[in-house]
């Protein structure tokens, strides 16, 4: 994630995310992302939609996601925002 002009804008993870066998990733603000393209229907705040990643190695793995409002705290929302730079992953990232 970078900041241009007072605005956030993300770009891609470089290589992927590597995510080892057994461990979890968290996708929330201030942290690792999706972005979805091309939605055939608009999400509606408070529904939950089944998404398929696709994985290298793993394959096809489904997966649930809570539809939450522009600027809507994450769960764990009261934990201090982390250092992106701080991040696995994200050292490659121009800030």
């Amino acid at each position: 994630m970078a900041t241009n002009n007072g605005v956030m804008t993300m770009r891609p993870l470089n290589g992927g995310l590597v995510i080892a066998p057994g461990a979890t990733v968290k996708f929330a603000p201030g942290g690792y992302h999706l972005m979805m393209f091309d939605l055939k229907t608009q999400l509606k705040q408070g529904e939950k939609i089944v998404v398929t990643l696709e994985f290298e190695k793993a394959g096809k793995v489904n997966t649930m996601f809570d539809i939450a409002g522009v600027g809507a705290q994450g769960p764990g929302a009261a934990a201090p925002a982390q250092d992106m730079k701080a991040m696995p992953g994200h050292s490659g990232m121009k800030m």
